[in-house]
């Protein structure tokens, strides 16, 4: 699979997309079986306060300025399902484009990096896992507006500072506390420049690397992600436990929203 080559005759769309701000595509993986999760259905389609858990994500990132245009990655047998029972259910801003999911996430996201309209000039592309339903689009726009307003980095990653304390573990026993101020745990999105997190992806398909996160194969290519500080909600919904603790956090939100309440 190849990435799209560069259009020359793009630079009036560029400039518009430019000039309109909204710069970004958003490519939320949406390919994953879900085995942890336990559900034939696959998590992303499983009901969250009404919806599909990726409905959420896509309405959260829909909503924000920034974002022009959304690729949805799904296994290609799930498109229809997709169209129908997930964007069929939204009403939406940006168009939508749907891409096919490959063996591993990575694939996946290389697939939704092939299908990013290439005369529309996006610059940034937001890399976001369905299964994070609770993502608020502000943080979205924190990570957009870090990585547009600084040229020495490459990328920029919703994180938070750990709160647990870390042991380093071999055969079971424990050979080092390290200092937990210097570890983050890693959220989606992930706001890189497009041409960096192209360049990643191929990089690492030529070496045969499998990262743990889009942000890990940016690094080992030389570019230099940030961490922004984003919301603990943003939870990644695994395990069945984790449905629970989700639809607790969504439904809060939503009466705080519907009530104008802070």
């Amino acid at each position: 699979m190849s990435a799209p080559g560069p259009c020359a005759c793009a630079l009036a769309e560029k400039d518009a997309a430019t000039r309109s701000g909204r710069d970004t595509c958003a490519i939320v993986v949406a390919g994953g079986v879900g085995s942890r999760f336990g559900d034939p259905r696959g998590k992303q389609y499983v009901e969250l306060c009404g919806l599909p858990i990726a409905c959420w994500a896509v309405l959260a990132l829909d909503r924000a300025p920034s974002v022009g245009h959304i690729v949805v990655v799904c296994a290609p047998e799930r498109e229809d399902e997709m169209r129908r029972d997930v964007l069929g259910r939204l009403r939406l801003r940006c168009p939508v484009t749907i891409a096919h999911s490959g063996a591993t996430r990575q694939e996946s996201v290389y697939s939704g990096l092939c299908a990013v309209p290439g005369r529309a000039g996006f610059s940034l592309v937001a890399i976001h896992d369905a299964a994070r339903p609770l993502v608020r689009t502000q943080d979205v726009e924190r990570c957009v507006a870090r990585v547009r307003g600084d040229d020495s980095i490459a990328g920029a990653i919703c994180a938070v500072p750990s709160t647990d304390t870390l042991k380093l573990v071999e055969g079971g026993t424990i050979v080092a506390t390290p200092d937990r101020s210097f570890y983050w745990c890693a959220q989606t999105p992930q706001v890189f420049r497009t041409k960096a997190i192209v360049s990643a992806h191929r990089a690492a398909i030529w070496d045969e690397f499998e990262g743990t996160d889009d942000a890990s194969l940016v690094e080992r290519h030389g570019g230099r992600v940030v961490c922004v500080k984003s919301s603990r909600d943003n939870i990644k919904v695994t395990l069945p436990e984790d449905l629970a603790i989700a639809e607790t956090l969504l439904q809060r939100r939503l009466i705080q929203e519907g009530c104008g309440l802070e």
